[in-house]
């Protein structure tokens, strides 16, 4: 943004022409009372030397991921990010790439979003894959809307143990009154099935489920599948593409649309964002999906090219007849996933899988172990899961702290009747002498 300065007779005609006395008078629509009275108070410049030192003392109040062992998860997740990723992302031609509209200059960018989407389309099992949604949550209610359009329908049922944030995003997007949401009860950790098969019926456009939910528990997609398909709705699935190595794929079960957040996917945590929404869907339902796709032709010569063949954002065509709104480009974070996914290729993938699984369920034993925890439930689960803690949580958390660990997250932030309730997730970063000292500090308590 630019400044341009104007002079006294170039400000008293633009008052003119907006029908003011005064600068001040164009604030007067503000209350007196909420109105500053009286200069910033903002303390004079800094040297170059001077601000740095400031900025690294302030920054050094902060205790970054890699000063903790981290078991804090809930759609962030401190996994490792190799080398690679980072050295590609830094390449100038893709650090200040956007939108390639012009594919005559655009032919890296395009190919690896055209990567990018072969490699959502292996990991879902699904047919078709765009790029990119802001993130999980965006893609949960892009994948809604657009079972609203294929089925010309304006409800939805989502599952109570999808992400409590994810559902509220929904929720937002529903609250103008163009669509009805309700919300499935839980039971044991997992959606309630007998209470499901009682919403769902013909005026459901899609039926929202998370497998592993929000809790960390694996849900029974076949018979969600089962109950939205038998009403003609829609079944919208989400997942953590990590753990996508070693689980089914959703297309196996029936899904017709499968979102996530990608961030797992060589993304950083920075502060919670930005994240990389996945948005996959079956080749009939194209023409319905969200966003861009990238295709790959080949042009007069015989030579491979790569363009926005589908572009259905409010930008590209005439606002009623697009998909979404989205517009930002976050081909950046789906260019992370695309060489994360390269490096490890299939065979890593499944190791990482593996690795976070078998560990988390090692952490679960030995917590439970100490008797300060107890299972709230009896259900398979992958990389998280949920315990219940017999003391204060926010207290463990401190003390955890205080002892170099990010003690999981604690469920009655988003819910009170999720009271002392600890999210615990586990990465393949984490040893067994890392998770062998927190059950120590934990029992110590």
């Amino acid at each position: 943004m630019r400044f341009i300065p104007v002079s006294c007779s170039e400000r008293e005609e633009m008052l003119e022409t907006v029908g003011a006395a005064s600068a001040d008078a164009l604030f007067d629509v503000i209350p007196s009372d909420v109105r500053l009275d009286r200069p910033l108070d903002i303390s004079g410049g800094m040297g170059e030397i001077e601000l740095s030192s400031h900025l690294e003392e302030l920054a050094g109040r902060n205790r970054h991921a890699g000063d903790l062992v981290s078991f804090l998860g809930g759609g962030c997740y401190d996994h490792y990010v190799p080398a690679m990723v980072d050295a590609v992302l830094s390449k100038p031609e893709f650090f200040t790439a956007y939108t390639p509209y012009q594919p005559e200059v655009s032919q890296g960018t395009l190919q690896a979003i055209y990567e990018f989407q072969s490699m959502v389309c292996a990991l879902t099992g699904m047919d078709v894959a765009n790029a990119s949604l802001y993130d999980g949550a965006t893609a949960l209610v892009e994948g809604a809307l657009m079972a609203a359009r294929v089925k010309k329908r304006r409800a939805f049922v989502v599952a109570g143990t999808m992400h409590p944030e994810w559902r509220e995003t929904l929720a937002t997007y529903c609250e103008a009154g163009s669509y009805e949401l309700a919300g499935c009860a839980t039971n044991d950790g997992r959606v309630d099935l007998d209470a499901l098969r009682g919403m769902v019926d013909e005026t459901t456009a899609a039926v929202l489920v998370s497998s592993p939910n929000f809790y960390g528990n694996l849900e029974d997609i076949q018979a969600v599948s089962d109950i939205a398909h038998t009403a003609g709705a829609l079944l919208v699935v989400s997942v953590n593409p990590i753990l996508l190595g070693v689980l089914e794929a959703p297309s196996v079960f029936g899904a017709d649309v499968v979102v996530g957040e990608g961030q797992p996917l060589g993304n950083a945590m920075s502060y919670g964002g930005p994240g990389l929404g996945l948005f996959a869907c079956r080749k009939e339902f194209l023409r319905a999906m969200p966003g861009r796709i990238v295709g790959r032709t080949t042009d007069v010569d015989g030579r491979t090219g790569f363009v926005l063949t589908m572009a259905t954002r409010e930008q590209h065509i005439r606002r009623e007849k697009a998909t979404s709104n989205i517009c930002s480009n976050h081909a950046l974070n789906a260019l992370a996933a695309g060489v994360y996914l390269a490096s490890v290729g299939a065979a890593g993938l499944k190791g990482i899988g593996e690795a976070c699984v078998a560990k988390a369920h090692f952490l679960r034993e030995e917590l439970l172990g100490t008797g300060r925890f107890s299972e709230p439930w009896h259900a398979a689960f992958g990389n998280e899961f949920t315990l219940r803690f017999d003391g204060d949580v926010p207290a463990l958390q401190q003390a955890m702290l205080e002892c170099g660990f990010l003690a999981g997250l604690d469920l009655q932030r988003f819910d009170p009747s999720d009271k002392g309730l600890v999210l615990f997730a586990v990465t393949e970063k984490r040893t067994r002498g890392q998770m062998e000292r927190f059950v120590e500090e934990v029992a110590s308590l």
